[in-house]
């Protein structure tokens, strides 16, 4: 963890002694309860606010196949270019010809605006390829590739430039590496043709060299970093909505993601155009971000993949007519889909999709073990789809963990009506989403009390406080979270799943906000509710352990001052560990006390962990990315009572060996 360690006195920070105002939190820690879930604390990830092409998604180009509705979206085009639909890959058939402009001092060639701007780094390496051709006589041909500052007032735009040799006239992939001589934000790839003869161009690509676990076709190293430090034990992948699609047609299929990058079809994002203030024409999925990369990911940070598949619904809220959707006698390819999908991910190299999986790179299985079927559905037309689709799992993968909808929001007639469905149709989880302001945060810790114990399990799919009047990322909505969480938590027998939404937010390309790690094209940073949910997954525990204030749960309720408050203890580092959020206004004194320990069984060390801001509207930036930071401080232990002062407005975690 990223953490600012000030290893303090315990009386200096946290208080020496008890006074008559303490409240004594009581941790029964001879009455260990439910299991925390590995699965506990997760991501979500939905391609929302350019989170994986221009964001997650390394690659640099915008449009690198020509298959924008504009074939040449995103690219400058000068001399003598032409796009055809001939090509190699059959579901991406666009690419250019480049011939001579004529005179000897015009160019012909293409110049590439990335996303938001090409961005590199001095000194750092960059990877270019193309697949090109030569015309049909053989003559050989050239392009000079070059990493260009329009904006230089210096002797040179070109900052990095290598020529390549198209030697062949049949399809070939040809590479080159570029060094830039210095950093710019706003940079742009250009190609020029270098010869008298021309060539043609596909499939015009750009990494930088070093991307997550060095992979080719690979992830933003900064970006996978932040999710892999969090300690997630679950990554729902590919979105919510864009599961669903604006129409069956733009919806997300997964058999389209896998394979060559170079022939995985352009797909329309659904969120290009959904926000007309914030508004992004050019916003469409390459899919080189695909199944077998999130599947790849999940592993690689060690969490369980949770993929969502279509149930055969489009957007319920821009489908209002059925004849938009798949009729239920109809669902036989969807159906197929998630079986297939169970395939990829867990069968054997034999099989057709074991054996795409492998030749991908993975002849092991991923282990697949949940598997979620709709968003956010709602109406009788959901389950009579989805009981087709837990029919067919169940008879062929009986292991395989179902995950149902309760709708679009926390309660309502929808909400009420998809729950009984769930557990009609044996649902294994059931996905709650809630994006509500301070009140429902503070109100609903204790929403999870009183559900039924022997019914589905919950999974909260997506969450947020959105502030009343700040919908934006502050430190005020990020304590709200943290105290809803300890009702989470303290349920862990009911609660198996949680994740906060959306993951990721360009800085200049975000629809929907607050987000939990914003960037731009060459800087991160981490929010606070980014530094909630790090807390909670690195300290999940291993069992829930009863924690009182005058013997009930500590929920924000009449008389416990503002205070939400859980506890774990983790059975392999021997450590208790207490969550606690002040959301009032003023510091409380609290005595942790833990009942039960053998008498053989004494602290030997403890430490505290405390998030807050001096202002409670503000939040990191990447211009600065440490205003708000967790704060570490050591706790002097004597005895199993332990006195700690907990400031105004602060969420800490105290951690016992």
């Amino acid at each position: 963890m990223n953490l600012k360690s000030t290893f303090i006195t315990t009386a200096l920070l946290l208080g020496a002694s008890l006074t008559s105002g303490s409240q004594v939190l009581t941790v029964r820690t001879d009455k260990p309860g439910a299991e925390v879930q590995p699965t506990m604390y997760g991501l979500f990830f939905e391609d929302i606010n350019y989170a994986a092409d221009g964001g997650l998604y390394a690659e640099m180009v915008k449009n690198r196949s020509f298959e924008f509705p504009q074939s040449l979206m995103g690219w400058e085009s000068f001399g003598n270019v032409t796009v055809r639909d001939d090509g190699p890959f059959e579901r991406n058939p666009h690419y250019v010809r480049l011939t001579p402009a004529g005179h000897g001092h015009k160019s012909t060639g293409l110049s590439n605006e990335g996303f938001f701007g090409v961005a590199f780094r001095k000194g750092e390496t960059y990877r270019f390829s193309v697949w090109a051709r030569t015309p049909a006589d053989g003559k050989k041909s050239k392009i000079r590739v070059e990493l260009t500052d329009p904006a230089s007032m210096g002797e040179t735009q070109v900052m990095a430039s290598q020529t390549i040799e198209i030697d062949s006239k049949e399809w070939k992939r040809y590479t080159a590496t570029l060094t830039p001589s210095a950093t710019v934000a706003k940079g742009r790839l250009r190609v020029f043709l270098d010869s008298g003869n021309g060539c043609d161009l596909e499939h015009v690509s750009l990494f930088p060299a070093d991307t997550w676990k060095g992979h080719e076709n690979g992830l933003r190293k900064d970006l996978a970093q932040k999710l892999a430090d969090i300690h997630p034990g679950l990554l729902r992948f590919p979105g919510g909505c864009i599961v669903e699609g604006t129409d069956l047609q733009t919806r997300y299929q997964w058999k389209n993601s896998v394979g060559p990058v170079e022939n995985r079809p352009l797909n329309e994002n659904r969120w290009h155009y959904t926000f007309r203030h914030r508004f992004f024409p050019d916003y469409y999925q390459s899919y080189g971000l695909g199944f077998f990369e999130y599947f790849r990911l999940a592993e690689e940070i060690g969490a369980e993949p949770l993929p969502v598949l279509s149930v055969g619904l489009a957007c319920q809220y821009q489908n209002k007519d059925m004849g938009a959707h798949v009729p239920t006698d109809s669902l036989k390819p969807y159906i197929d889909d998630a079986l297939d999908l169970i395939e990829f991910a867990n069968g054997p190299v034999e099989s057709e999709w074991g054996k795409l999986r492998a030749d991908m790179g993975h002849p092991s299985p991923f282990n697949l073990k949940f598997i979620a079927i709709g968003n956010e559905q709602w109406g009788p037309e959901y389950p009579e789809r989805l009981q087709h689709f837990v029919k067919a799992i169940r008879d062929k993968y009986p292991d395989i963990k179902i995950v149902g909808s309760s709708g679009p929001s926390a309660s309502g007639d929808k909400f009420d009506y998809l729950w009984p469905e769930m557990k009609r149709l044996k649902a294994d989880l059931v996905d709650e989403h809630y994006y509500q302001p301070e009140e429902f945060f503070l109100t609903q810790a204790d929403r999870y009390d009183s559900y039924d114990r022997k019914g589905p399990k919950v999974f909260a799919g997506e969450y947020a406080c959105h502030g009343k009047g700040k919908k934006f990322n502050h430190f005020n909505a990020a304590l709200m979270e943290a105290a809803f969480m300890t009702g989470l938590e303290r349920n862990a027998d009911v609660v198996h799943m949680a994740t906060y939404a959306p993951l990721f937010a360009h800085v200049e390309g975000w629809q929907w906000r607050p987000d939990m790690i914003w960037f731009d094209n060459l800087n991160s940073v981490a929010t606070a509710s980014y530094y909630v949910q790090q807390l909670y997954a690195t300290y999940k525990g291993s069992r829930v352990l009863p924690l009182t204030l005058d013997g009930h749960p500590v929920a924000g309720k009449e008389g416990q001052n503002g205070l939400y408050a859980s506890a774990v203890i983790d059975d392999k580092t021997d450590e208790y560990i207490v969550k606690v959020a002040n959301t009032s206004g003023s510091p409380r004194e609290l005595t942790l006390k833990f009942d039960g320990l053998k008498k053989s069984r004494k602290f030997s060390d403890g430490h505290a962990i405390t998030l807050s801001a001096d202002d409670p509207d503000a939040d990191n930036t990447v211009d600065n990315p440490s205003r708000i930071v967790p704060s570490e401080s050591r706790l002097t232990v004597d005895g199993n009572t332990i006195p700690v002062t907990i400031p105004a407005k602060t969420f800490a975690v105290y951690i016992l060996k």
